[in-house]
């Protein structure tokens, strides 16, 4: 019963967020499955389509909201993990939030900054719906850097985004299918409160 509830609590969500989440993915071992050939439309960014046949970087480079983002991927060497065929999740700033303190000129410090955006792994909306709901209201996911992200909800849809600062940042478009993950948009940038931990590869 408590099971049944809980699907419908995630699935009238998901339905709220992005009209028709329902039919972009699945579960498998707490790592959602998008389906590339999905006949549901991927949102576009500032009027430019985002292909779901396309990596996560081709796409990223091609969004008029990421040059700095796109850059700071290229410049740090995760771009070429995100053109790859590992998962990922990347939690990815608007420009106009994009900062990497203290990382100007030191790749070690830029790819420890951008990593933290990074999530091994697909996560999409109706995915974190889930597994916040069975976290009892939050969930915890483990960076590319070895940091943690908080993800939470604020009201009844929305996911909330905490850093490891206590920083919040709301998912502005979720959902962004590429071959290789998914890009939430985030309004605010997300930082780590220290150095690297462990590298967090699927």
């Amino acid at each position: 019963m408590k099971r049944a509830a809980l699907a419908g609590f995630v699935a009238g969500a998901a339905m709220a967020i992005g009209g028709a989440l329902g039919a972009v993915s699945t579960l498998s071992d707490s790592h959602p499955l998008l389906d590339p050939n999905s006949d549901v439309s991927n949102p576009m960014i500032d009027g430019q389509a985002m292909l779901a046949d396309h990596d996560l970087m081709s796409n990223l480079a091609a969004s008029p909201q990421h040059r700095k983002l796109a850059a700071a991927l290229q410049e740090s060497g995760i771009g070429a993990a995100l053109k790859g065929n590992g998962l990922f999740t990347i939690f990815a700033p608007v420009d106009a939030a994009f900062t990497t303190e203290g990382a100007a000129g030191n790749k070690a410090q830029l790819a420890h900054r951008i990593g933290y955006l990074v999530v091994p792994g697909r996560y999409d909306s109706r995915a974190l719906l889930e597994e916040i709901g069975q976290g009892g209201g939050t969930v915890k996911m483990r960076t590319l850097d070895g940091g943690v992200l908080t993800a939470t909800l604020n009201g009844p849809t929305n996911i909330l985004l905490m850093d490891e600062r206590g920083r919040t940042a709301d998912i502005a478009i979720y959902d962004v299918r590429s071959k290789n993950g998914v890009i939430m948009v985030i309004d605010h940038m997300a930082e780590p409160s220290g150095p690297p931990k462990q590298v967090a590869m699927n």
